[in-house]
């Protein structure tokens, strides 16, 4: 089912009438000066600057429904109360009267668009209605199983269900041990899934629910040898859920694989760094990079603000260094331990610390609300590592802005 409605859905009003203030000696908002960097990016200046769209942007959320319609059991609406769900967001409202029906579903949505409790809210209510129904999900990184896992945690409170999270970095005995309790769901990434079936710590035969969520993303990592295995160990008599921003021949060819009739649900997609307004940062004499991030992020208005830099050490440096002006930030990257990249992510998330640095790896599966300001500390190799940076900021119909310095 696809959505081409243009009235059907609610509409937000207008941005804000006032844009913050970046008057600085070192930034600009002049496209001259453009041709390509010197460090080692193919981007040209250009492609770096451009204003936010300022227009009536369509809501996420179906704002004359509540979730609370849909047909669930007594505790999973408590716990959907208790989170504050209220409205569905478009991708909730087209997809779980479907899933709930028992319906395999293709379903080509963004992140940040409400994928997770999609899937969640249905298979959660399923799982309670048949304690012998078995569930699999998987997502293409650790930062996303782990935000999966508490979405679980917090919708299954009081339900019964259990799950177990499978992903590197964590301890593959304790997960073994936790899957011979048979847990109802089991939430994983590619890799070590595939470890385990190798080792016969779980069969895959017994699952007679299967969800893949950002198979777009899993094909680019590298995992379509890996989601080819994991579809031939399964059960043929399940219910399957896909989900993929985009479309192309190799995640047709698995979602043919997957599916059996699916309903096909394609929520419109906002043209990315659309909500964006993006600039560049241009340093004058006697003035040094550092000495011109830590004006920036001194401002009130950047309040959630998200560093990239080129590599890890350059990642903790510039951590060091605000660490000794007295700022609280953190860095993220490929060196931390996943008890540490957890505990980062977590304080990023819940405002313990409004700065964080982060790596292009590390970022990968990222899915953090209310990101003010996208900085490109260093550059981009190339214009779609820009676009995946200044992604993280601007979403859900909300306004953004990414700084670049050049």
């Amino acid at each position: 089912m696809e959505n081409n409605s243009t009235n059907k859905y609610a509409r937000n009003n207008r941005y804000g009438r006032r844009r913050p203030s970046y008057r600085s000696s070192s930034y600009s908002n002049s496209r001259r000066g453009g041709g390509y960097n010197k460090r080692g990016s193919s981007i040209n200046v250009s492609q770096l600057i451009a204003k936010a769209v300022f227009e009536d942007l369509p809501s996420i959320y179906v704002l004359d429904h509540n979730l609370l319609e849909f047909d669930l059991t007594k505790e999973l609406k408590k716990n959907i109360t208790y989170k504050k769900y209220t409205s569905p967001t478009k991708i909730q409202y087209e997809a779980i009267p479907h899933i709930l029906k028992g319906e395999d579903i293709l379903g080509i949505a963004n992140t940040g668009s409400g994928k997770t409790a999609a899937f969640l809210i249905p298979m959660i209510n399923k799982g309670v209605l048949d304690s012998s129904q078995r569930f699999l999900i998987v997502v293409p990184t650790r930062e996303l199983a782990m935000q999966i896992q508490d979405e679980f945690l917090q919708l299954a409170r009081n339900t019964g269900m259990r799950s177990v999270l499978i992903m590197g970095g964590n301890s593959m005995g304790k997960q073994i041990g936790v899957l011979k309790r048979d847990p109802h769901f089991v939430i994983a990434t590619p890799g070590r899934l595939k470890d385990l079936i190798g080792r016969k710590a779980i069969d895959l035969l017994r699952i007679n629910n299967v969800v893949l969520d950002e198979v777009d993303r899993m094909l680019d990592m590298g995992f379509i040898e890996d989601i080819r295995f994991i579809i031939s160990k399964l059960n043929e008599n399940k219910q399957s859920l896909f989900f993929s921003a985009t479309m192309n021949r190799k995640s047709e060819e698995i979602a043919n694989t997957l599916l059996k009739k699916p309903v096909k649900i394609q929520i419109e997609e906002e043209s990315k760094g659309k909500n964006v307004d993006q600039d560049v940062i241009r340093l004058k004499e006697g003035e040094t990079k550092f000495d011109v991030l830590y004006q920036y992020i001194n401002k009130e208005e950047f309040k959630k603000v998200l560093i990239f830099t080129r590599t890890k050490r350059q990642a903790d440096a510039l951590s060091n260094k605000l660490i000794e002006k007295g700022i609280k930030v953190n860095a993220l990257h490929g060196d931390k331990r996943q008890s540490q990249r957890s505990r980062i992510i977590d304080s990023f998330k819940k405002d313990y610390v409004n700065i964080l640095i982060a790596t292009d790896v590390a970022s990968r599966g990222l899915d953090i609300n209310n990101i003010t300001h996208v900085i490109n500390y260093d550059m981009p190799e190339n214009y779609d590592d820009y676009i995946h940076r200044i992604g993280r900021t601007g979403r859900a119909g909300k306004k953004g802005y990414a700084l670049t310095f050049v």
